[in-house]
C-alpha cells in the first residue's frame, strides 16, 4: 500500500497530441476508498464477463456489471448487456467524479478482478455507441494494479500504477490511436474493482 497517497491537481498528459490520458492520483481518502470498495463488492450485481473471440464464446473469471441512467442495451465484444439502475453508492461516486472533472456521465461499466491472475488484454474502447472522443473516467478501488497503453502504429508503450481510490481519464483520440490493457500481476491476492464512467449516445 502506498503511504504517500496524493491528489494531483493538474496532471500531465501521459500520451501525446490529441490522445489524452491523465492520472489524478487520490480521488478518495483511504477510509472512503475502503468503504466504497467493500460496498461495491457486496451490492453490485456481478456477472462473469463474456465475449465472442474468433467465433468462440468465452466466459471469463473476471466479472462485470453495467449501470446507467436508463435501461438500454450496450454491446461490446459482440455480447449485448442490459443496463441496471444506479445504486446509491454509484450515484455518490459519479457525483464526486463529475464535480472533479466538470463532466457528466450517463453510464458506468464495472469490472471485478478477484486477484492479480485476472486482467484484460490489449484493446480499445471503440464501441459505436460511445460518445466520439468523449471522456472515460476510470476509478480504481482495491489492489493497486499496473495499467498500460500501446500506440497502434509505433508500438510505443506507457504505463501507470493505479492506486486504491484513484482516478484516471482517457479522452480525445486515445481510442483511435492507442490500445490499453491490465496485465496480470500474479503476486497480488487482493481484488480490484474498476469503474469506468462514460457517455453512451443513443
Amino acid at each position: 500500500m502506498n503511504l504517500f497517497r496524493e491528489s494531483i491537481e493538474h496532471p500531465e498528459n501521459l500520451l501525446e497530441g490529441d490522445s489524452i490520458v491523465k492520472y489524478y492520483g487520490e480521488l478518495f481518502p483511504l477510509d472512503e476508498a475502503d468503504h466504497y470498495c467493500a460496498r461495491l463488492l457486496e451490492n453490485i450485481e456481478w456477472r462473469n464477463d463474456e465475449a465472442i473471440i474468433l467465433g468462440k464464446h468465452i466466459i471469463t473469471k473476471r466479472k462485470v456489471a453495467l449501470y446507467a441512467d436508463s435501461a438500454f442495451t450496450y454491446t461490446y465484444s459482440k455480447i449485448t448487456r442490459q443496463a441496471l439502475p444506479w445504486t446509491q453508492e454509484l450515484l455518490e461516486i459519479k457525483a464526486i467524479v463529475e464535480e472533479k472533472l466538470g463532466e457528466t456521465f450517463n453510464t458506468c461499466l464495472l469490472n471485478l478482478y478477484h486477484d492479480g491472475s485476472e486482467g484484460v488484454s490489449w484493446h480499445s474502447d471503440g464501441e459505436k455507441d460511445l460518445k466520439k472522443n468523449g471522456v472515460i473516467a476510470s476509478v480504481s478501488l482495491g489492489a493497486e494494479r499496473k495499467f498500460a497503453f500501446k500506440n497502434k502504429v509505433t508500438n510505443d508503450t506507457v504505463s501507470v500504477f493505479l492506486e486504491h481510490g484513484s482516478l484516471l481519464i482517457m479522452a480525445g483520440t486515445t481510442q483511435d490511436f492507442w490500445q490499453h490493457r491490465l496485465p496480470p500481476m500474479t503476486k497480488i491476492s487482493e481484488p480490484r474493482v474498476n469503474l469506468t464512467f462514460r457517455n453512451i449516445v443513443r
